[in-house]
């Protein structure tokens, strides 16, 4: 669909003045509105304003292209505004913007709004075409430019590069572009590449994994050809197509602000060389170990964490359908509704554990890594030891991090094992040999390991439990801390299990610690979730997308929605989060407030004692720990 089919003449605004983003936003909704491409406003611009939130979408360079995909869009639309003296539209460069397009999309139909995005990315990628559109003095001016430049693009995609027709001597370099949403940076990179190897003179083709899919798929013979492949993905990509070629790995950020150190490196480039059963994997020799292990984290978080956000808030809805004083210990399970609701989540909270182990290993070691993984976890869970297999003291989330690092380095190593095994033995290893091995190394692994940490756990329980109830306060922000410190982990576990021991003493002391311990574990999502709101500029755009789900998880006491932040930057981001759990604590002590359920969130506020101090507490700590982010963490460069 060409851009001109999809933007109506009177959709677009020549030389305004713009005061701020939401006079921006506003004006460009009028304008979609005035043209006939909405049937509700105000739905239209909660669907732009929730994709704001997950990050701007001013790109820099003084370029804005804020989108959003509702039912309240009639039909897909495309509207513009001009703004020579720029607006603050919180850029990624920290620039004004003054050229402003707003991509409207119906719900339930293509992906046009992204196909439109996708070639706008790629034509603004040329400063000279901006300055054109945001110097044109008519609507008919900046139409004709915006033609002009699509048919030039056109052309240059109908003409594509042939390598085999490149003139001799000529030097040939192929390359992938990729990010995790496959919009914006894939292509901005892709075309930032072209250009830089066009002035070079290089004979060039590039592959962008778009949202869509591939567009414009490297052949077999052009990947032969080429004297080097350019990578520049942030998120992994099939490396199985370049054994044995001049690999240069880089980040789609890279190839957008400096592609011309991308082409030198390519000179010099190593070789690489595919190993493994399995031919999507990325190769990571050229990164740090610090990189190496964070991404293989993140590929098991990113998993783990649909199982725990559902799971976690149809646990909550059962609390809050249940009657506590059918039977208090029974609590989640009393009534035939609340039982389904705390069942079905329950399952789904289950395969946490797993499911981050599985795939941690196999980010690590591809699919042999998975199964092997995947058990590991539920030993973590489940607390097996050689003296008691049936399960002792789990080991929760910090066994399941060793189980899937230790499942992952293990198949790695035993897939370079078994590489010296005779040919013939090439179709058993995957079925018998790699599963078999793998799965009794890791029970041993798992067995040894479950006891100290499970050692680890009591000797905390112990240390809390010999400060009786003789300094509450001080106990509120021990333990506030402690469900900060690990999210999920021993401590967090810990601090857990004694605040629901608590409750069985049934009393106003053993109610006040679970409420200490909940207020805690709310506090690091809702910080986080706040912070990416108020200090965009310190998270990554990844971060900033998944920011508002964490309001989510904080409300349902689901402390492990901060997890992938604190993994990326522990140092600044776990104390931070500390300190904020550990005032809420105490304030919970100081209001004398008291929950009866251990678990719920929000869900459960009608059986909180002094609830609306309760808030004043959850509030003041997520407060404070919003703040100790945006004043620790450094501004992330995009």
């Amino acid at each position: 669909m060409k851009i001109s089919e999809f933007i109506d003449p009177r959709g677009i605004k020549l030389q305004e003045a713009l005061a701020s983003q939401d006079e921006a936003i506003d004006k460009l909704i009028a304008l979609h509105n005035e043209v006939g491409n909405l049937s509700d406003v105000a739905g239209f611009k909660e669907a732009i304003l929730a994709r704001e939130a997950k990050g701007t979408t001013a790109i820099g360079n003084g370029i804005a292209v804020p989108h959003g995909k509702s039912a309240a869009v009639k039909k897909a639309g495309l509207v513009a505004i001009t703004c020579p003296a720029g607006v603050d539209y919180k850029a990624l460069d920290g620039k004004p913007s003054n050229l402003l397009f707003m991509i409207a999309a119906p719900e339930g139909g293509a992906d046009t709004h992204l196909e439109v995005l996708s070639k706008l990315m790629q034509m603004l990628m040329d400063p000279a075409f901006c300055k054109t559109l945001v110097e044109s003095k008519s609507v008919d001016e900046f139409l004709a430019h915006i033609d002009a430049k699509e048919a030039e693009k056109d052309a240059a995609s109908a003409n594509k590069t042939d390598l085999s027709k490149a003139a001799s001597g000529t030097k040939k370099i192929v390359a992938v572009t990729a990010c995790p949403t496959g919009i914006a940076h894939t292509f901005m990179a892709a075309e930032s590449l072209e250009q830089k190897a066009k002035e070079l003179g290089i004979a060039f083709r590039v592959e962008k994994d778009g949202s869509g899919g591939a567009k414009d798929p490297l052949t077999a013979k052009e990947i032969e050809e080429a004297d080097a492949v350019i990578i520049a993905a942030d998120k992994n990509v099939d490396m199985s197509v370049f054994d044995g070629k001049k690999v240069v790995l880089a980040s789609t950020k890279d190839a957008i602000h400096t592609p011309e150190k991308l082409f030198d490196k390519a000179e010099t480039a190593s070789v690489y060389h595919h190993t493994g059963a399995v031919s999507k994997k990325s190769d990571d020799s050229n990164e740090s170990i610090g990189r190496q292990l964070y991404k293989h984290l993140m590929n098991g978080v990113s998993h783990m964490l649909p199982f725990v956000i559902g799971g976690g808030i149809l646990i909550a809805i059962a609390f809050l359908l249940d009657d506590y004083s059918i039977d208090p210990s029974n609590f989640g399970m009393n009534t035939p509704v609340a039982a389904w609701f705390k069942t079905v989540g329950g399952a789904a909270f289950g395969f946490m554990l797993p499911i981050l182990a599985g795939f941690i290993a196999q980010s690590i070691a591809d699919r042999p890594g998975l199964a092997v993984g995947f058990v590991g976890g539920a030993l973590a869970a489940s607390g097996a030891t050689f003296a008691a297999p049936g399960g002792n003291i789990p080991s929760a989330f910090l066994g399941a991090l060793v189980a899937g690092f230790a499942a992952g380095y293990f198949m790695k190593w035993l897939e370079k094992l078994c590489d010296k095994l005779p040919q013939s033995l090439e179709g058993i290893k995957p079925v018998l040999i790699y599963p078999l091995c793998g799965i009794t190394v890791i029970g041993v692994i798992m067995c040894a390991v479950n006891p100290i940490v499970g050692a680890l756990n009591a000797w905390i329980s112990g240390v809390l439990s010999s400060m009786g109830t003789t300094s509450l306060v001080p106990l509120g922000i021990i333990l506030g801390a402690m469900m900060a410190t690990d999210m999920g982990g021993p401590l967090n576990k810990a601090a857990y299990v004694f605040g629901t021991a608590a409750l069985a003493e049934q009393n106003e002391v053993g109610w006040m610690i679970m409420a200490a311990v909940m207020v805690g574990g709310m506090v690091p999502p809702i910080a986080i979730a706040l912070a990416t709101l108020i200090f965009p500029k310190k998270f990554t755009v990844a971060e900033r997308k998944a920011g508002p789900v964490n309001f989510i998880m904080g409300f349902c006491f689901i402390t492990e929605g901060a997890i992938p932040y604190a993994a990326a930057d522990p140092l600044h981001v776990i104390p931070s989060l500390m300190v904020g759990s550990g005032v809420a604590g105490a304030l919970s002590m100081v209001f004398r407030c008291t929950l009866m359920a251990p678990h719920g969130g929000i869900f459960v506020f009608p059986v909180v004692g002094h609830w609306a101090l309760y808030l004043v507490a959850l509030a003041v700590g997520s407060i404070v720990s919003c703040v100790l982010l945006g004043l620790l963490k450094k501004t992330v460069e995009e």
